[in-house]
């Protein structure tokens, strides 16, 4: 008895690679006018529309390179997340500190902008919330463990979260990176 021989023809299915965000660091700015950028705005809301253009702020940046959304370049060359950290370092000495609590809290699912016309680091979005649809629930300094906070800036940040209506959240980074929220919060007796 002859033996058949079986050939399954295999096809390879495609997949559809998404194409990275290409965005240029020039200065303390990170931009793109890619339609990616502006895809992932819509989808995602990292940046912010200025012009025709997605500005990112430092800590979204590290943060979608880390994630492979985005690759950052710099006189055409393409920049590593460790260097970008190390170039974040030289604008904003807290950036490290930063990126632990906003990376911590977007992979939880909150949205985060940056607060500086409030005088804060970030304003944070409750899940599903959006800019322009919903105000942010909290104004968020990020702290480390072993700094310290006066009665006084204790105070001051209190008044600022209350002024534009929102909580106030902390967010005490420790030495291992480990992160303990604390909101403060007005009643009314």
């Amino acid at each position: 008895m002859a033996r058949k021989k079986v050939v399954k023809k295999v096809t390879k299915r495609k997949t559809s690679k998404k194409k990275l965000i290409r965005a240029l660091l020039s200065g303390d700015n990170i931009v793109s006018s890619s339609k990616e950028a502006k895809d992932f705005y819509s989808q995602r809301l990292f940046g912010e529309f200025i012009g025709k253009k997605i500005h990112y702020s430092l800590v979204e940046a590290l943060y979608l390179v880390e994630k492979k959304k985005i690759e950052v370049y710099k006189n055409s060359k393409k920049i590593s997340f460790s260097e970008l950290m190390e170039k974040s370092k030289r604008i904003d000495k807290k950036i490290s500190m930063k990126y632990i609590v906003f990376k911590d809290l977007r992979d939880k699912g909150y949205l985060l902008k940056t607060a500086l016309k409030f005088g804060a680091d970030f304003r944070v979005y409750d899940k599903g919330k959006r800019p322009g649809k919903a105000h942010a629930k909290w104004i968020l300094y990020p702290v480390e463990e072993n700094k310290e906070m006066t009665w006084h800036d204790f105070s001051a940040k209190n008044r600022v979260a209350h002024s534009t209506r929102k909580n106030l959240l902390i967010a005490v980074v420790d030495s291992e990176g480990g992160i303990t929220y604390y909101e403060v919060g007005w009643v009314r007796p």
